[in-house]
């Protein structure tokens, strides 16, 4: 872990509310993605206003907070599944939803319903793509939009370059080794009744998907070669 910047506690408060989340992705994007924030990583109040007006209702406070802090940051947000442009965004087929972010190849999609639009930090839904189209339905994701917008940056993250990221279908001991070599991070599991966590070892970050696969990233590549000594799994990405 660094000294410079606890990411742990960071996230902590990112959990808490909008101005923590916004803190925690300010953070993370200077000490983990590369490069701090600018002015110009945000859409503009004028591309929020043509979205609002082409739509016909104002947008939460917290998708513009977003929006206009780091939306055009594809490194934070679209390295596999994408971030909607203001001008892309879309009221769903059956008119339940605000949706705003796409899987990349088309199975899932996630919104926010049209009858919480009025709220500031209005929960995060999940619309599955099924073969029987009559059992589709708007699933809990995460409580708080803000929070969403939190575990998509970290998500994205341990899915960019494969220098620094890297994928395990892991076994019992894989699973074992990693927690004992590295810390739960105080995100909650996601969604409700899935068991996806986060961890935190020595700069690395680390996404369980519920035993079912551990997506890694490391600060640095030395980093992810240090963890892929601590748990000698097959590594999708391995070129040791």
């Amino acid at each position: 872990m660094t000294q410079e910047f606890d990411l742990a506690a960071s996230l902590a408060r990112g959990v808490e509310g909008r101005d923590g989340a916004w803190s925690f992705v300010r953070d993370f994007a200077a000490h983990w993605a590369g490069a701090a924030l600018v002015g110009d990583d945000g859409w503009t109040e004028d591309d929020l206003a043509a979205a609002e007006k082409r739509l016909g209702f104002r947008l939460p406070t917290a998708l513009r907070e977003a929006y206009l802090l780091f939306g055009r940051r594809r490194d934070l947000t679209c390295h596999h599944d994408v971030l909607l442009d203001p001008a892309e965004l879309y009221v769903d087929d059956a008119g339940e939803a605000l949706v705003f972010r796409h899987e990349n190849q088309g199975t899932a999609i996630w919104g926010i319903l049209l009858d919480s639009l009025q709220d500031d930090d209005p929960a995060v839904f999940v619309r599955l793509d099924l073969a029987d189209k009559s059992a589709e339905r708007w699933e809990d994701w995460l409580g708080r939009l803000s929070l969403g917008f939190v575990e998509i940056v970290l998500s994205e993250s341990v899915q960019a370059d494969e220098d620094v990221c890297d994928f395990l279908e892991p076994d019992g001991e894989d699973l074992a080794l990693m927690e004992a070599h590295s810390v739960r991070l105080p995100f909650p599991a996601y969604p409700p009744g899935g068991a996806i966590r986060w961890f935190l070892g020595r700069d690395v970050l680390l996404r369980d998907d519920d035993g079912a696969a551990v997506l890694a990233r490391g600060r640095t590549a030395a980093d992810l070669d240090r963890l892929r000594d601590l748990i000698p799994g097959d590594w999708l990405h391995d070129p040791r």
